[in-house]
This record gives structure tokens, sequence and C-alpha cells, in this order.
């Protein structure tokens, strides 16, 4: 079904037995995953601007650029600033552009959205993203054409909030299979790689949710058939985020003004990422995407 227009466009919702997700059409942003009638991914109020970013797609970069500048062959660039507090550029250029409807089944959705040449990023791609619920969760896959003349920088992520909705947030543990995190300063820049070793950031084992405060980069992501990082209940169950080779690292960002139905509330974001933050200026994981060419890569989340 598709909804009316609301602040974050169009939704198309997809179902697969007793799984359904609800994708929109600003920042392809996954509004809802529920698998069984139990929410796998936060939800928002309806008629709300999407909160904290909640499940947009992250295109051509994830996180922050420092100052919305970096250098391309001996030339500087400088990007929009989007995080004028901090004064960065963030979360990519699609954040609030609405994407077109590609293809669409009863189980799956594809969507796409151009960038287009312009100051601190001059470079023509093509972009599109698929939603597929299969039976074993929902499964996410990136594609991004260049049609520019030169090779271009290419790096994606994306801003899911997990939960296990039928359990407290308090009550959730997180894990991250990360042995590494990166050091930030006060505008979250980061100025290290450090071990997680000894750290409150090795998650490695399982800390409670209700504990954490993060906003926080890990690296040296290691995945076990897949996974990258999990939220748990008391009982067992889990949900989980699952990422392939490309997706080396996953930043937790946690706040407790998660707008819900009943008021703010403890929410968490796990977010798969190709690239550290601030890539653009280090290179870590950034892909070079040759004229002509085209780059892919995935996620998911497992149930």
């Amino acid at each position: 079904m598709t909804s009316p227009i609301e602040p974050t466009g169009v939704q198309y919702t997809i179902t697969c037995g007793n799984a359904s997700a609800t994708i929109a059409e600003v920042a392809a942003a996954l509004r809802g995953y529920t698998v069984g009638g139990v929410e796998l991914v936060q939800s928002y109020p309806d008629g709300m601007l999407t909160p904290f970013a909640s499940g947009i797609i992250l295109m051509p970069w994830p996180n922050r650029v420092a100052d919305g500048v970096w250098t391309l062959d001996g030339a500087v660039q400088q990007l929009d600033l989007t995080e004028p507090a901090r004064h960065n550029a963030i979360h990519g250029l699609l954040r609030f552009a609405g994407y077109r409807l590609i293809e669409r089944t009863e189980s799956s959705v594809t969507l796409a959205a151009t960038v287009f040449p312009q100051h601190g990023y001059p470079f023509h791609l093509e972009t599109s993203v698929r939603y597929e619920l299969v039976e074993g969760g929902l499964s996410v896959t990136h594609d991004v054409h260049n049609h520019s003349a030169v090779k271009a920088p290419v790096a994606s992520g994306a801003h899911p909030f997990l939960t296990i909705g039928d359990v407290p947030a308090e009550e959730l543990v997180l894990t991250v299979h990360a042995s590494t995190y990166f050091d930030v300063d006060d505008r979250l820049l980061p100025h290290g790689e450090l071990p997680v070793d000894g750290t409150k950031y090795d998650l490695r084992q399982g800390v409670p949710l209700g504990g954490l405060e993060l906003d926080t980069a890990f690296g040296s992501v290691v995945t076990v058939d897949g996974v990258a990082a999990s939220l748990r209940a008391p009982d067992g169950r889990e949900v989980q985020l699952v990422q392939d080779e490309d997706h080396p690292y996953v930043q937790v960002f946690t706040t407790t003004e998660y707008p819900t139905l009943s008021g703010p509330g403890l929410a968490a974001a796990i977010e798969p990422m190709t690239a550290a933050p601030d890539a653009l200026n280090s290179g870590l994981g950034m892909a070079w995407v040759e004229p002509g060419s085209t780059w892919n890569a995935g996620w998911g989340i497992r149930p």
C-alpha cells in the first residue's frame, strides 16, 4: 500500500510471511520493520520530520567531514555545513532528497536518487538502494554508478534505530564485534583509532544499553556469520545488524530523547558504514569508483 504524503514522503510497505517493512521516499529511510508484530526498528509518530536521522541512507559519505573541507587533487573542496553547531558537513548529500521508485514487488522495493555535481562534491552519481524481505530477515543493497569523467570517492551508511519493541530499551544488551574505536573531540571529529581493550568502548561481550551514552564509531569490525552488532533481550531474543566485507565500521548513537507515542525515550542507532568518520580527509574505507563503473555494498537486519 502507499500512504499519503507526509514529511518523510510517500511510504512503501513490503511484506513476507509475518514480516513487514516500510520505506519512506525521503532519504530512502527505513521507517519501520516488524516481525510477528514486534518492532525491530524504532518507530516514531506520523507527521514529523525524521528524528535523529532515523533510518535514513547516508550517501555518498556517512558521518562527518570536518569543517566540510577536503582536498581533491590539490584543490580545496568546500561542502555545505549541514551540522552548523559543530561546523561540520554530516551524513552525505541525500538526507532530504526524494528518491524515485524503480521497482516494487510484494517483498521488495528499489529506490534511486541522483547526486549531481555541486560545490564541494564535483561528481555525478546514480545511486539506488534495494530493500528486500527474505527468509532470514531484511536485506539492503546499495548500488552507485559513476557518470563522471573521473573517478569519484564514494562511501555509504545507514542510520537504523534497532529495538526489540516489546522489551524496555533499558533491559536490552548491546554487543558490537569491534576491536577499535575512534577517539573524538568536542565536535565529534576523530583524532585517533584506538584499541577498545580496557575501555568503556569494549562492547564485545555485551553491555546493558541503559547505562550507555555513545556517539561513537567503531573499527576493525569482525563479523560472525555476518553479524556485526546485536541487541539481546533478557529472554534471549536478538535483533542483529549484519553487513558484508565492504562495511568494516559501525557507529553507535544513543539518545534518551527519541520521540515515541508515549513521549521521549531511550533508543540506539546502530549504523553500518563502509567508511570511517571524516573519510574524505583520512581516506579510511573510501572507495574510488572509476568512470562508468558501479560500486555496491550490502547490509541487513536479522531477527
